[in-house]
């Protein structure tokens, strides 16, 4: 099978020949369909999320069909868990102490063929086209555990309109919230898709909105938007930091905290995230906007997500 392959920090993904690979008891051959390309794949090719033991193939936005019946099912970030340590006992196991992490711990999907733990992946719902379905499977999911962070919040900020933002608006505004979008300054291309998923107030992150909101969620990797946005939101107010890493957090004076505000972050997935968003997400309907890339031009679409290129969700068809 052809994969492109991390091999170490600062390096780009390598187009490799593999053998296919051959799945364990209790783990399915998956043919792959389309892979997400999210923001920790840069990550991980920064050094900024390790990746313990490489070479590792990237990819945790799968969309598969399982060998040899066919059937279609989604692979997420979280690729294993061990059911018995006090996170997992506790109902946590996104917070497994030894938790595995498709694409970092398990090779994942930017490949033909990839297999994963039958036991972490979930059925994916009608005929969605398997490009649109695949940035449901990180973008949508942690986009989907923040926004519960956010409890009852009625007026919610969006800090970063990338591939997780896009899915996220479209359920906020079905849950009838009023949807402010923040990009970054001169985003022409993210802030007409803002407008056209209903945002109510479009404008740039260094800009404030017209009315105070009720929570914020982060998705840009930039943590001097966290003073911005505990100056955005209300008295009691919810700012969740919605990313595996962020730059340094500046320091600032306790009484933009004050009056009960939240700070908090989302971790991971749990398989019960899953099942209920993608229950959820033909409900909406969710239409994500994709551009899509082969294989090969894996190390293109990430560039074009590094620099900003990108409106939407990049997914590389193998």
């Amino acid at each position: 099978m052809r994969a492109m392959v991390f091999e170490g920090v600062g390096r780009p993904l390598r187009a490799v020949e593999r053998a296919v690979p051959r799945p364990e008891p209790g783990q399915l051959l998956l043919r792959v369909q389309a892979c997400g390309i999210c923001r920790t794949d840069l990550h991980l090719l920064d050094g900024e999320v390790t990746i313990a033991d490489p070479p590792r193939i990237l990819g945790h936005q799968i969309v598969g069909t399982v060998q040899p019946s066919r059937e279609r099912v989604g692979v997420p970030w979280l690729g294993w868990t061990c059911g018995t340590c006090a996170q997992c006992s506790a109902g946590r196991e996104n917070l497994c102490e030894r938790a595995r992490f498709t694409g970092r711990d398990i090779d994942g999907g930017f490949a033909q063929y990839t297999i994963a733990d039958e036991r972490f992946c979930f059925p994916i719902p009608g005929d969605w086209p398997h490009v649109q379905a695949a940035p449901l499977l990180c973008a949508g999911l942690i986009g989907y555990r923040a926004l519960r962070m956010c409890g009852d919040a009625r007026r919610l900020g969006l800090y970063g309109f990338g591939a997780a933002a896009h899915i996220l608006a479209q359920v906020a505004r079905w849950q009838r919230r009023d949807v402010f979008a923040f990009t970054r300054p001169g985003d022409e291309p993210a802030q007409a898709l803002a407008r056209e998923l209903g945002a109510i107030w479009v404008g740039s992150s260094d800009e404030r909105a017209p009315e105070a909101l009720d929570a914020a969620i982060i998705f840009a990797p930039d943590g001097g938007l966290v003073p911005v946005a505990l100056d955005a939101v209300v008295a009691g107010g919810t700012v969740v930091c919605g990313g595996i890493h962020m730059s340094d957090i500046p320091s600032f004076g306790y009484e933009r905290l004050w009056h009960e505000r939240i700070l908090r972050s989302v971790a991971n997935l749990t398989r019960a995230d899953g099942t209920e968003f993608l229950q959820l997400a033909p409900r909406v309907p969710i239409r994500t906007h994709v551009t899509t890339y082969p294989l090969e031009a894996a190390n293109d679409a990430l560039a074009d997500l590094r620099s900003g290129r990108l409106t939407g969700a990049a997914v590389v068809v193998p």
